[in-house]
């Protein structure tokens, strides 16, 4: 992982650490910024009900990633995973590793299926 960035009612600098109890724990996975503006939404119109967290991958990748494992880990904690992620290979393996961990994840314009991933049309 590239860059790791913590936001809004957490004073942890590991996204992947055990998320704050009492509110809702969103984990925002993005690849060159492109979930800021939904990221800004939320905390906007949040009324503090929500943790966010940031994963940012901003590194130049390859077409094909055959091991995800370098940009997705294996433990992810939070109430909700939303998927900003650009490369195909990353935002699948993401929803996999959710669906292992029974946390639902929000990923728009997607085109796989994987159970527990919800994929609206943007």
């Amino acid at each position: 992982m590239n860059d790791l960035e913590c936001t809004h009612n957490s004073n942890s600098k590991d996204p992947l650490q055990k998320p704050v109890s009492g509110i809702q724990n969103i984990l925002v996975f993005q690849q060159n910024g492109s979930g800021i503006k939904k990221i800004e939404g939320v905390k906007l119109y949040g009324n503090n009900h929500f943790s966010i967290k940031v994963v940012s991958i901003d590194a130049h990748l390859p077409t094909v990633i055959d091991d995800t494992k370098e940009y997705i880990p294996g433990t992810i904690e939070a109430d909700l995973v939303l998927d900003y992620l650009k490369h195909p290979d990353l935002s699948y393996d993401l929803a996999v590793v959710c669906r292992d961990k029974k946390i639902p994840v929000v990923a728009s314009g997607k085109k796989f299926r994987v159970k527990g991933a919800f994929t609206p049309p943007t």
